[in-house]
């Protein structure tokens, strides 16, 4: 089979899953019309303090200062304001997808929206690409990969565990009401996996979230087209300093370019105008190459020397326990997969006119 018919066979099953769903694309109707049982709603209060609920019927939502039924939000279109038995105001929205990245049940730690972002804009992924990524975690960075794609494009994904697989799954299905005709999992290891799953220069787009990026230089360079792009997303300096020194090494990919991203609010009230005193500074580093064309050596760029060899301290450096990750108890696993899953049961209910 060659590139492009893979390329146009897969297109041809989005399309028809795509159509099967409706006219408008897939999730839409859940950031449109009244509030349903089952949706998660953000509420505000008087004081600026929020919560996010999940809608049942019979339900309340209870604090120091009364309990709001839920029945009273269900129904409402989004942006409404309603009162507690007490008095108390709530402003009812829907979450953005930040907010529900934020505080959606995970296994794994998530890619933050200003790196998400950072990822869609600078990976260049656009509607209908084609996209394999690996490290899935609890599937924040596939829901905007996946919003990026849309209903025509493809999105591969690889993950190692099959709990972080069900969290993933659940997440997604939620924000978007159901299985998404862009994606598919995958479990097992990337570099392994993608050779079997995807053709040669089939795939517009690599994306990595893991220790190693740098085992998997053979398998991006065997599925990803000339032109396309790799961006990784890893913790710490020595594991881009690794990454970078390995490609460069390699002589198939574009000379690599890396950042991190730091974002601080603003307090905003009346003229006292100033900076956050919090802020949302390093989660992590980005690190972005293209491919080359088969049989073309990459040109070096002309540097000052330095030490470019890795001993066994610098390799110890980014294994799990030294960057400071916890191990995640399978109980814990268990409980995120679960609670994922709930919340793909979302009622539809007729829209109400308040």
């Amino acid at each position: 089979m060659s590139s492009e018919t893979a390329v146009n066979d897969a297109n041809g099953v989005a399309q028809a899953g795509a159509a099967a769903s409706g006219s408008q694309p897939v999730g839409a109707a859940r950031r449109r019309g009244p509030f349903r049982e089952g949706e998660r709603v953000q509420l505000t209060d008087e004081r600026g303090r929020m919560n996010t609920i999940t809608l049942e019927r019979g339900g309340a939502f209870h604090t120091h200062r009364g309990f709001l039924n839920h029945d009273e939000i269900i129904g409402k279109v989004d942006g409404s304001v309603v009162v507690n038995n007490v008095g108390q105001q709530y402003q009812t929205l829907r979450p953005l997808l930040s907010d529900f990245v934020l505080s959606m049940p995970r296994g794994a730690a998530v890619v933050y929206p200003k790196d998400a972002g950072q990822i869609v804009t600078m990976a260049d992924i656009f509607p209908g690409a084609r996209v394999v990524e690996a490290g899935v975690g609890s599937g924040a960075l596939s829901i905007s990969l996946l919003r990026a794609v849309g209903d025509n494009g493809y999105l591969h994904s690889f993950e190692r565990r099959e709990e972080f697989a069900d969290i993933a799954r659940g997440n997604v299905e939620t924000i978007f009401g159901g299985p998404h005709p862009a994606w598919q999992i995958s479990l097992g290891d990337f570099q392994e996996e993608v050779v079997k799953a995807e053709e040669p220069g089939s795939v517009d787009r690599v994306v990595l979230d893991m220790l190693a990026p740098w085992e998997c230089l053979d398998a991006v360079a065997t599925v990803l087209a000339p032109g396309g792009v790799w961006i990784n997303y890893v913790a710490t300096v020595t594991q881009l300093s690794r990454t970078a020194e390995a490609i460069r090494a390699d002589g198939r990919f574009t000379e690599p370019d890396a950042w991190e991203s730091m974002v601080r609010g603003w307090h905003l009230e009346g003229l006292a105008v100033r900076p956050d005193h919090r802020m949302v500074a390093h989660t992590g580093f980005l690190l972005v190459t293209r491919r080359l064309a088969d049989g073309v050596t990459g040109i070096s760029v002309k540097r000052r020397p330095s030490k470019t060899e890795f001993n066994e301290e610098d390799v110890n450096a980014w294994t799990p326990g030294a960057v400071g990750e916890r191990a995640v108890s399978d109980k814990k696993l268990r409980r995120a997969a679960r609670d994922a899953i709930a919340g793909t049961n979302v009622v539809d209910t007729p829209e109400v006119t308040n």
